[in-house]
C-alpha cells in the first residue's frame, strides 16, 4: 500500500545575531564560575593540572650522613683495632697516604691502602717488654746494651717510611730515632724460636724482640714492601697500658657515634 513521504522534521538555527549573543552570555557565564571557584591568581587551574606524586625527600644533613669506615675484608680484629682504623678513615687523619694498624695486644698487623682497604694481615713479633713508651736515647745504644725491660715497642702515631737499618737490610722505619723498624723475621738465634713464635695462637709468645716489628718475610713482600716502596705512611701503633685516646688525643669518644659534622670540626 503506498505511504505518503514525510520528511523528518527540520531544526531552524537562530538568526547569527541571536546566536552570537547567546555564546557570548554563555562565556561571560563561564568566566565568572571560574572566578568563583579559582584563586585570584589561578594557581588552583595549574594545581589541578600538575603531576601529582610522591614528595621528594629532604637532603640529609651532614651530621647525618654515614661515616665512611675501614673495610677489613672480613678479618677478625679487635675492638680497638677497628675503632682506630674506622676514625683514620672517616676522618682522612691518614692524610690520604696507606696505613698500618698495629694491635699490641693482638699481636697483630693490619695493612691498608690509602682508601681503607685491607691489603693484608698477619701476625707480628713485638719488644719483649710491656710497655708504650721508648727509654730516651735508647736508638743511639748498641742493642747489646738494651736491658730487658727497655725493649719496648712505643705506642702512638708514627709517619712511616722505606729505609735501611745499619746492616744494609731494608726496613721500615716507623720510629727512627729509637731505631724502631717493621722488617723480615731473623731467625737467628734458634733458642729464640721466631718461627714457632709466630705461628702461635698466644699473642704472649709473640713478645722476643728489642722492640722491632718482625713480620713473615712473604708477608713483608707482598705487602709491607709493595705498599711501602716509594712513599711514606703511617703506622698506628695501639697501647697496652695506656687509654686509647690518652695515645691517640683526636680519637672521638667511644660514648657517641662518630658523625661527619663532629669529625670536620677536628
Amino acid at each position: 500500500m503506498y505511504k505518503p513521504y514525510r520528511p523528518p522534521p527540520r531544526f531552524e538555527l537562530p538568526p547569527r545575531a541571536e546566536l552570537l549573543g547567546g555564546l557570548r552570555q554563555g562565556l561571560l557565564l563561564g568566566t565568572a564560575i571560574l572566578a568563583l571557584i579559582l584563586p585570584p591568581d589561578g594557581s588552583g587551574l595549574r594545581k589541578s593540572n600538575a603531576f601529582v606524586g610522591t614528595p621528594l625527600a629532604q637532603p640529609a644533613s651532614p651530621s647525618d650522613v654515614a661515616p665512611r669506615l675501614a673495610d677489613f675484608r672480613a678479618q677478625p680484629a679487635s675492638e680497638p683495632a677497628r675503632r682506630v682504623a674506622n676514625w683514620a678513615v672517616a676522618s682522612g687523619d691518614h692524610g690520604a697516604m696507606s696505613f698500618v694498624i698495629l694491635d699490641k695486644l693482638e699481636a697483630r698487623v693490619f695493612v691498608f691502602d690509602a682508601q681503607g682497604r685491607l691489603l693484608g694481615a698477619s701476625p707480628v713479633l713485638l719488644g719483649a717488654a710491656v710497655g708504650d713508651d721508648s727509654v730516651a736515647g735508647i736508638g743511639k745504644r748498641p742493642i747489646a746494651e738494651v736491658r730487658p725491660e727497655e725493649r719496648t715497642t712505643p705506642a702512638g702515631r708514627f709517619i712511616a717510611e722505606p729505609g735501611r737499618n745499619t746492616m744494609g737490610e731494608d726496613v721500615i722505619w716507623v720510629d727512627y730515632d729509637a731505631a724502631v723498624s717493621m722488617h723480615r723475621v731473623r731467625a737467628l738465634e734458634p733458642s729464640e724460636r721466631r718461627l714457632e713464635r709466630l705461628a702461635s695462637p698466644s699473642p704472649a709468645d709473640n713478645r722476643i724482640s728489642y722492640g722491632c716489628i718482625n713480620v713473615p718475610q712473604r708477608f713483608y713482600e707482598a705487602v709491607l714492601r709493595k705498599t711501602f716502596r716509594s712513599q711514606r705512611g703511617v703506622v698506628y701503633v695501639l697501647p697496652e697500658l695506656k687509654a686509647l685516646d690518652a695515645v691517640f688525643d683526636k680519637l672521638p669518644s667511644q660514648r657517641a657515634p662518630v658523625t661527619t659534622a663532629q669529625l670536620s670540626r677536628r
